[in-house]
């Protein structure tokens, strides 16, 4: 079961929709993302992951899931 750049954009999106998002990849399971919001500004980068993560609507949770890795970038705007 794959999963588009798109897809996982879109995810994000609805959490995070005045972000700077940029996912990249193309095998359907393995991207990383880029995510920089104003939302961010005052967390920790955990704090920051968490919230995309949790934004990924349980796409990454489980061995039988689209998303098996995502190398994620979080930051406020500069």
């Amino acid at each position: 079961m794959a999963i588009l750049a798109s897809e996982i954009e879109a995810l994000i999106r609805e959490t995070f929709p005045d972000a700077l998002i940029i996912v990249e990849g193309d095998d359907g399971a393995h991207f990383s993302a880029e995510v920089i919001d104003e939302s961010f500004r005052g967390q920790n980068r955990v704090q920051q992951q968490r919230a995309v993560y949790a934004a990924l609507k349980g796409k990454m949770d489980g061995p039988a899931s689209p998303l098996h890795a995502l190398a994620l970038t979080t930051k406020a705007p500069d």
